[in-house]
């Protein structure tokens, strides 16, 4: 082990490595950083995010959850929701998926991503009326194609209320 390298250097060395692509390099060394520093939330954050991109999403999950309950926030946090609730969807466990997602929709509403992924879940857990209606908003929200753009008003009002029928 590196010990005398501290923590923080070495755990930019793990980011830098999976951000090359290099993800079994960069895994072996945060798991190594995670077994010194198990309560280092940032440590366990980025184990969870190897893992999902290696494809070991049931490895992932614990790291997820130790990492939110050893006191991430701000951006933090809402990425490790977001990555923990894809996860969760990925694994088949919708519910969580949804009660995750939702949480993180609470703490950053504005946040695109965590809004698709919740209407995902949503869809996931019987509610495809109120995924769609949350992709539309966000569609129509986000968009800068002028066909789209063109009907914003229409589209805006049907996201309101997908039902409704005008006779």
């Amino acid at each position: 082990m590196t010990t005398e390298i501290p923590v923080e250097d070495r755990l930019g060395k793990a980011i830098a490595l999976r951000e090359q692509g290099q993800d079994a390099e960069a895994r072996a060394l945060l798991l190594e950083l995670h077994t010194e520093a198990p309560d280092d939330a940032r440590v366990s954050l980025q184990c969870a995010w190897i893992h999902d991109k290696l494809g070991l999403e049931g490895e992932a999950v614990p790291y997820y959850e130790r990492a939110i309950a050893s006191g991430l926030s701000g951006d933090d946090l809402n990425n490790a929701l977001l990555g923990l609730g894809s996860t969760y969807r990925a694994l088949g466990r919708y519910d969580d998926a949804l009660e995750t997602l939702s949480r993180a929709s609470m703490q950053t509403p504005d946040d695109s991503g965590v809004r698709v992924f919740h209407a995902m879940a949503l869809y996931n857990t019987g509610a495809a009326k109120e995924a769609v209606e949350t992709l539309l908003t966000l569609l129509v929200e986000t968009t800068t194609d002028p066909s789209i753009i063109r009907y914003r008003g229409a589209l805006t009002e049907y996201a309101a209320d997908l039902d409704r029928t005008w006779s």
